[in-house]
């Protein structure tokens, strides 16, 4: 099966058989829960008048994207991409269709949210192993193209389930979601088996394992990332066991957040220690800890790693606070799916492609540091719309023209965040298009794959982290000063572009 033009007097083969409606509908199914996480989540809770320091918290479930290379060795070894995929979309339109049910916010919502984001993490490793194994080399041109559009198609669609609740009622609203997904499902698995592929060489996985019984401080490192991973779901736990000293102190903000965040901190430097030790160069080529041997071991990778914590802090400690504020602002459903959510995503496509056009011009460590300070001024633009809602009185003349059943309110608050939105969205897409080159541009060609995951996980930690802490500074401080606040967390990465630029320097040294 392939996409090669057909010869004179051959009719085209139908859609199905070609490898693209593959590729578009794996990375619709992909973009679709990011969307649905983003973006219907801590709309549905804030209206159900959830807390934003807790909706903050939810934000750390997102992390199972963060550490998905943990269990994508076990889908690679199983294969059958098509079937983890399927299982997957079918298990989070179960998770859809509980919430349809409106059981309110108790403790089940943190296993469902877990589970939906556990299933979205393991749809992401089976599209991107069944994708590189069915395409060739040729057609990754044209097929990243359509994985970019299709995977904002995905997230554009979560929108449309937004303006859907504003419509007809969440509940309504979450069966079209879990329709969705089953059809994803249901259609995935009537796409061709991946083609055969070699075995691993006999005996590469029990020797990593011997080699980690040899070298515990790898095993040390990663419990204490897990535990950090699995702190939140202590409070939640605690509730429901009735475990009261556990209880009484799992609203501080140390319990919630200051511990999780430590303990993961130390595993990652545990992790740093042991890439230097003496044998760990004998695990290069294992199957799970092989990559991060490889790339900790670089010079001034740590610095890196730091760099990528904190290059787009600022926008992403944002991020999860926007949607609580428009809801708190009086926006219907569909306003905020219609400005914030489809337009935002239109708009953020188009910063990533004039980002990638201007990296491509300028080279990369200028678009980062450049592109940088726009992504950065950009959240002056709400800090701004916030603080007017604070000083200009109430009221005044509002031009409302009908819009899906509801109205679109024009007066001047309201053009002000939808300004603010237009352009968070747009620059945030400049800074993205800036930040995915680097990340390229520093990947080693002969791990690519594995190593873009490493990378891009540890970009996905900072961002759950972040949404946690946004919650607090935006319930302590009040949207305003707390969206000030972000504009100064985008610059302690400008501290690292020395680092940064040397690192450049010695990939394109090694490439050439």
């Amino acid at each position: 099966m392939t996409d090669s033009p057909p010869t004179a007097g051959t009719p085209p083969p139908p859609v199905y058989r070609r490898k693209l409606f593959w590729v578009a509908l794996l990375y619709f199914s992909e973009g679709l829960p990011l969307g649905v996480f983003y973006d219907i989540f801590p709309v549905y809770f804030r209206q159900q008048g959830v807390n934003l320091a807790d909706i903050g918290l939810l934000s750390l479930l997102g992390l199972a994207w963060t550490v998905k290379f943990l269990w994508a060795p076990a889908v690679d070894w199983v294969r059958r991409h098509r079937w983890w995929v399927a299982g997957a979309n079918f298990g989070m339109a179960a998770v859809m269709g509980l919430f349809a049910s409106e059981l309110g916010f108790g403790p089940w919502v943190w296993v469902a949210i877990g589970a939906f984001t556990m299933l979205s993490a393991t749809n992401d490793i089976a599209t991107d192993g069944y994708t590189i194994e069915l395409l060739t080399r040729k057609e990754y041109g044209l097929a990243n193209g359509f994985r970019i559009g299709f995977y904002r198609v995905g997230m554009l669609t979560a929108g449309v389930l937004l303006m859907v609740s504003g419509w007809f009622g969440w509940s309504k609203a979450y069966l079209l979601g879990a329709a969705v997904f089953l059809v994803n499902g249901l259609i995935v698995l009537l796409a061709p088996r991946e083609p055969a592929r070699p075995g691993t060489p006999p005996g590469s996985v029990a020797a990593e394992l011997r080699l980690l019984r040899e070298q515990p401080l790898w095993a040390l490192a990663l419990a204490l990332v897990m535990a950090g991973l699995l702190w939140p779901v202590l409070g939640p736990l605690a509730r429901l066991a009735d475990w009261n000293a556990i209880v009484a102190v799992s609203g501080r903000w140390w319990f919630r957040g200051a511990i999780p965040v430590s303990l993961m901190f130390a595993g990652a430097g545990l992790m740093v220690v042991a890439a230097h030790g003496p044998r760990a160069a004998l695990m290069r080529n294992g199957p799970v800890f092989g990559a991060w041997v490889e790339l900790l071991s670089r010079r001034g990778m740590v610095t890196i790693l730091l760099f990528i914590l904190l290059f787009k802090l600022g926008d992403a400690a944002m991020g999860f606070m926007v949607k609580p504020f428009w809801v708190d602002s009086g926006f219907s459903n569909q306003e905020i799916g219609l400005i914030s959510v489809n337009l935002g995503l239109v708009l953020s496509i188009a910063g990533g492609l004039v980002g990638g056009w201007y990296v491509d011009r300028v080279g990369v460590f200028r678009g980062l540091w450049v592109l940088g300070l726009w992504q950065a001024l950009s959240n002056l633009g709400y800090a701004a719309a916030a603080w007017g809602q604070q000083v200009l009185p109430p009221g005044g003349e509002v031009l409302a023209l009908p819009f899906g059943g509801g109205m679109l309110s024009l007066g001047p608050q309201q053009l002000s965040v939808y300004a603010a939105s237009a352009l968070e969205s747009f620059t945030g897409g400049l800074g993205t298009g800036a930040f995915l080159a680097f990340l390229m541009a520093i990947t080693s060609r002969a791990k690519a794959t594995t190593e873009y995951a490493i990378l891009s996980s540890i970009f996905a930690f900072s961002r759950a982290v972040a949404g946690w802490a946004g919650g607090i500074g935006a319930q302590e401080m009040g949207y305003a000063a707390y969206f000030f606040l972000t504009f100064w967390l985008s610059f302690p990465a400008y501290l690292l572009l020395g680092a940064v630029r040397a690192m450049l320097v010695r990939q394109e040294r090694q490439e050439v």
